[in-house]
């Protein structure tokens, strides 16, 4: 029997692991919730097979080998989650929105509190929020899950070779050419997106801008905040937008109740995010969606905006459920 003493101290050394392993299963898994998930059962895994657990490689290794193993069991004949724009092209502002389509289809995003490990090193939480970017977990999705784990693993956390090979079980060559594979599909997808500039004091100002915009619903404002060719996309809807007329054109027609809502801001996927409130009757605002903006060269380029539906999206995220 462990003590209670022993029990505490263990469960205290796993807990640690907490957000690292979250942020390796939300890139092997590309939803915050099914990462969530996943690292419970990677820890409840290690909890009860702690006393096998003889030393032989770091208790990260270890850990590392469980979560890798429970998300290529939860990954086994699945389709690979996807962002609107990876399955068809852009339609345009008075295209009817369709229907709702699964949550399991798409990308979801992370609050960057679950998914980076504060306190690292400022150059390795900036390494970090490029690989939980939207583009970066897209990316990847295009690999076969072992080959995704490799790349994860060996270019992504900086194992080595030798010990990626014994967290899959495989050889060093098997591990080094699986990762020539994963770099090639990658090469032919279009590759992982360029890595960012931080953000500076004009593009806080320009999210202030943006927010300031939105919230007097002024979509003459907004659409200046824009790039010409900015994107917007809105799950569970396969609908998505190109260009700031059409963003425009959709905001003053079927998202036009939209106006009156309130924002809070936050970040995500490494970037920043605002989650919205809209008005609702009888008073107060309820959660509406989760915007997360890319910015480039001064401008909004990306608003991916994931609706909290029918998924309690915002309760995932650790965010109010009503607001005054």
């Amino acid at each position: 029997m462990t003590d209670l003493a022993e029990f505490e101290n263990l469960e205290d050394q796993l807990e640690r692991y907490r957000v690292q392993l979250t942020g390796y299963c939300y890139r092997m898994l590309g939803s915050a919730s099914e990462a969530e998930d996943a690292v419970q059962d990677t820890l409840v895994r290690a909890w009860r097979a702690h006393d096998r657990f003889e030393g032989r490689s770091s208790l990260r290794s270890w850990l590392y080998r469980i979560a890798t193993n429970v998300c290529l069991d939860m990954l086994t004949g699945r389709q690979r989650r996807a962002r609107p724009m990876d399955l068809a092209g852009p339609l345009t502002a008075d295209t009817p929105i369709g229907p709702k389509t699964p949550e399991a289809m798409w990308i979801g995003p992370a609050p960057d509190s679950h998914v980076l490990t504060r306190g690292a090193d400022p150059g390795d939480i900036a390494s970090s929020r490029e690989t939980v970017r939207l583009a970066f977990i897209a990316a990847l999705q295009h690999l076969p899950p072992r080959q995704r784990a490799v790349l994860i693993l060996r270019e992504v956390l900086c194992f080595s070779a030798e010990e990626v090979a014994q967290l899959l079980d495989t050889s060093v060559a098997s591990v080094n050419s699986a990762l020539q594979r994963a770099r090639a599909t990658l090469a032919a997808a279009g590759g992982l997106p360029e890595p960012r500039r931080p953000l500076d004091a004009d593009d806080r100002e320009l999210l202030a801008r943006y927010v300031d915009a939105f919230e007097r619903y002024d979509i003459d404002a907004f659409v200046r905040l824009l790039h010409e060719d900015a994107t917007q996309h809105m799950p569970p809807f396969e609908m998505w937008l190109r260009g700031r007329e059409d963003i425009g054109t959709w905001m003053l027609g079927p998202g036009s109740k939209c106006r009156g809502s309130k924002v809070v801001p936050l970040s995500a996927n490494g970037s920043p995010a605002f989650a919205q409130y809209r008005p609702r009757e009888g008073g107060g605002r309820e959660p509406w969606a989760l915007h997360v903006l890319e910015v480039e060269d001064g401008r909004i380029a990306h608003i991916s905006s994931f609706l909290d539906l029918d998924t309690p999206l915002f309760q995932t995220l650790g965010l109010p459920t009503l607001i005054d």
